[in-house]
């Protein structure tokens, strides 16, 4: 296939970025963080999660922060909920997308959420028939697909397996997760051609760490077979937590320049977004995660 025209950005800065940052920052600044990133262009912005306080204590106001917000028109503001209490905590905030998530990895699961893979898709069963319901739209995530921290390898067969049944459940779009970053380029791609066998492309997105360096090399690997959807967080926030020391997540910054380079649209203000990048990084007492942004700051 060939690279897609346009790509949508799917900013996970404000979950899975802050949530594995070390510093705490307060509502209202969370709240400015997400209001900044809505004027740059980007159309999705995972905006919070309604896991319970005791597991991500980062995230603990996300009902405040929901209803702080200013929603722009056109954009989407999915929130994390991992069973119906999340599910319901997320509706009387207001949220109209949620997201849903699990692993390829059985060690992973068992490590992380103390279940079993399909122990855990029976947890957030009800969430999807409730949304169809409610007429909200569901994201799933699918983490370890190209290894996991305490199994090591994982069989493109269980990758394959666990995005199709999402997908069956009714996830509009399923993000396959590089988690601690130790993905190349050719299985990325060998990876995304097995699950776009049994769930259609434009129903995928990439999400990529750059433990090792790798993220942007995955994105331009998969970006080629068409996909064209990619998480990222602004900044590169979100430190590893299965690699010490290791960075996290792509950082939006560094996709977008990349993207704009091969003349993919994404409707992205670079400059304002790694303004904001730049804005996060010091509240957070860390150094700027992003090339991109480091290099705008010093031209």
């Amino acid at each position: 296939m060939a690279r897609p025209g346009q790509v949508r950005i799917v900013e996970v800065g404000p979950r899975d970025g802050l949530q594995n940052e070390k510093t705490a920052i307060s509502t209202a600044d969370k709240i400015a963080l997400i209001d900044r990133l809505s004027a740059t262009g980007l159309r999705t912005i995972e905006a919070t999660s309604f896991v319970s306080p005791k597991w991500v204590p980062q995230l603990a106001d996300a009902a405040e922060v929901f209803a702080g917000i200013q929603r722009a028109p056109g954009v989407a503001y999915p929130v994390l909920v991992p069973n119906e209490q999340g599910y319901d905590r997320a509706r009387a905030a207001g949220a109209s997308e949620v997201a849903v998530f699990t692993a390829a990895s059985e060690a992973f699961n068992r490590r992380n959420i103390n279940a079993s893979i399909d122990e855990s898709i029976e947890r957030f069963r009800p969430v999807l028939e409730r949304a169809h319901h409610d007429g909200v739209r569901v994201r799933g995530y699918v983490s370890t697909v190209l290894g996991c921290p305490y199994q090591g390898e994982v069989p493109l067969t269980d990758v394959v397996h666990v995005a199709r049944r999402l997908h069956g459940l009714g996830c509009y779009e399923i993000s396959l997760g590089d988690t601690i970053g130790v993905g190349t380029p050719g299985k990325a791609r060998a990876m995304l051609r097995a699950v776009a066998d049994v769930v259609p492309m434009q129903a995928l997105a990439v999400h990529f760490h750059d433990t090792y360096g790798q993220a942007l090399s995955n994105i331009l690997a998969c970006l080629e077979e068409g996909v064209a959807v990619v998480d990222a967080s602004v900044s590169g926030t979100g430190g590893c937590p299965y690699a010490r020391g290791a960075s996290g997540n792509v950082a939006s910054e560094d996709v977008v320049y990349m993207l704009h380079g091969l003349g993919i649209d994404t409707g992205i203000d670079l400059a304002s977004l790694a303004d904001t990048g730049r804005w996060l990084a010091q509240l957070l007492g860390r150094a700027n995660g992003s090339k991109v942004g480091q290099a705008l700051a010093a031209a």
